[in-house]
């Protein structure tokens, strides 16, 4: 699949001529594409050079949700997806994602470049909920990009009585709204 901005490999070059052109300074990577060097980085382009990762059925979520709204710098090395539709799935093994087997109902996913991806707001509740730090850490640098979605994730997390780190969560974010307040 290749659009204006996005060249994938094995679309319309191989894999040896993106490298070239990588080399070269005419391209640079973005996720799991290239874009040109003098391309902005949007919102849309990372979540378009994802399309090989998440299909239809699959909602980009977690870190690397978080690096398509623009709370990393870098995408991670495997990208974490969940369920779109409500019914398991099968057979979605790929060594470049982690699954999260739970599904993301339509209001807490937006399409972005035409792929499914947790809203801002979905993915700090679910960054939030993390005990690793480096997800909390984007969390952070997410509320930052983003802060107006620290108050709906955390009426997110305040509205389920039952969800697994909860008071961390709710700690970590109530801390973040008490900071966008100051």
């Amino acid at each position: 699949m290749t659009t204006r901005f996005l060249y994938f490999a094995g679309s319309d070059l191989s894999p040896a001529e993106l490298s070239a052109a990588r080399l070269d300074g005419h391209i640079v990577e973005v996720g799991e594409a290239y874009m040109p060097f003098d391309a902005v980085e949007t919102a849309e382009l990372r979540a378009r050079s994802l399309s090989a990762v998440a299909p239809p059925s699959l909602t980009i979520s977690h870190l690397s949700a978080a690096w398509v709204h623009g709370g990393r710098a870098e995408p991670p090395a495997r990208h974490a997806v969940c369920r779109t539709e409500s019914s398991r799935l099968h057979h979605v093994f790929d060594r470049r994602r982690v699954l999260h087997d739970r599904a993301i109902p339509a209001a807490d996913r937006a399409r972005i470049g035409g792929i499914w991806v947790t809203t801002p707001a979905r993915t700090l509740a679910d960054l939030a909920r993390s005990a690793d730090e480096h997800q909390r850490a984007a969390a952070r640098a997410l509320a930052r990009v983003a802060p107006e979605a620290v108050a709906p994730a955390l009426a997110w997390i305040e509205a389920r009585e039952r969800l697994p780190h909860r008071r961390r969560a709710s700690a970590l974010l109530a801390a973040l709204a008490s900071v966008r307040r100051t």
